[in-house]
């Protein structure tokens, strides 16, 4: 037996939606030049539901509907060294509003299910979005 106390891990917790459009996955390109989901942290007294909602229309200026938790892991920021929880889900959106990208990326972009697989981004989103465009064709 160890005489060093047990610490547990403390990791943020992120929420990120698959936004798609016309066939087109919604992605956003972040400071470390990669695509990811929008999304973001939870505050406390909302619904990762809420949140998610909420991070998308601040993001991107699309209001949505949040549907199904379609993967969660944990992902190293290798930049940083620094582990975040990720939750993903499908989300719906009616708008035909063009997107408006907040001061937190650099640039939005609607990607093909085929172009997907070639973007530089963690492989937990791709894994989600693949898995909505299935689903969203179901």
């Amino acid at each position: 037996m160890s005489d060093t106390p047990y610490v547990p891990r403390m990791f943020p917790v992120s929420v990120k939606g698959v936004v798609i459009r016309d066939d087109r996955v919604l992605l956003l390109r972040n400071e470390r030049d990669e695509w990811e989901l929008p999304g973001g942290k939870i505050e406390i007294g909302e619904t990762p539901e809420e949140c998610l909602a909420r991070e998308i229309e601040e993001e991107t200026g699309w209001p949505v509907e949040v549907s199904a938790v379609l993967d969660s892991w944990i992902y190293h920021i290798t930049q940083v060294d620094r582990h975040v929880f990720i939750v993903t889900y499908g989300c719906r959106v009616d708008s035909r509003a063009p997107v408006v990208v907040s001061s937190e990326h650099k640039e939005a972009g609607l990607f093909t299910e085929a172009e997907v697989p070639g973007l530089p981004m963690p492989e937990g989103y791709k894994r989600s979005v693949l898995d909505w465009f299935s689903r969203s064709r179901a």
